[in-house]
């Protein structure tokens, strides 16, 4: 029993990196390349709404994430695997701090409806740079959880085609 709920445990950490994978990906690839379109006049109802609401959602979400990620560093701390949930909480932190000091003040920023097109450009750049930076963070995550899961993976797979 205490097995499948670390495995669930685990599990959901991977969901809620993959999530977060996923966001980002969706931002690099079809967020970002609109950038220099965006005018005083158009850019709220493409950024607003969407982060406010990305913000609502990910902050519930990166605190389960945290304790998920606890429960997995417990459960791995005398294992040879005890890395994968300190980077995971690492990563967790380092793109919250980021989040919490640099990204929050640019999205307020442009919430309160930026109306010189310079400035926004300039806020628009920097969001998408400290936002690269935000996503390689989450591929460390994802990438850590997933190299776990295939560890356990292939080790399975070979204890089946030695016997």
């Amino acid at each position: 029993m205490k097995d499948r709920l670390l495995i669930a445990n685990h599990a959901l950490l991977l969901l809620c990196a993959s999530m977060y994978l996923g966001t980002g990906a969706s931002l690099v690839l079809f967020s970002f390349p609109i950038a220099p379109q965006m005018t005083p006049a158009n850019y709220y109802l493409q950024f607003v709404p969407q982060v406010q609401a990305a913000t609502s959602f990910f902050t519930s979400m990166t605190k389960l994430m945290l304790v998920f990620a606890t429960i997995m560093l417990v459960a791995e701390w005398r294992q040879p695997t005890r890395w994968v949930p300190l980077v995971v909480l690492a990563a967790i932190i380092a793109a919250t701090v980021l989040t919490l000091l640099w990204l929050f003040p640019l999205n307020n920023e442009m919430a309160g409806r930026i109306q010189d097109a310079e400035r926004l450009q300039v806020v628009l750049q920097e969001w998408m740079r400290l936002n690269r930076v935000r996503v390689a963070l989450w591929c460390v995550q994802w990438t850590a959880l997933v190299w776990y899961f295939a560890r356990w993976t292939l080790r399975a797979r070979y204890a089946t085609w030695t016997r």
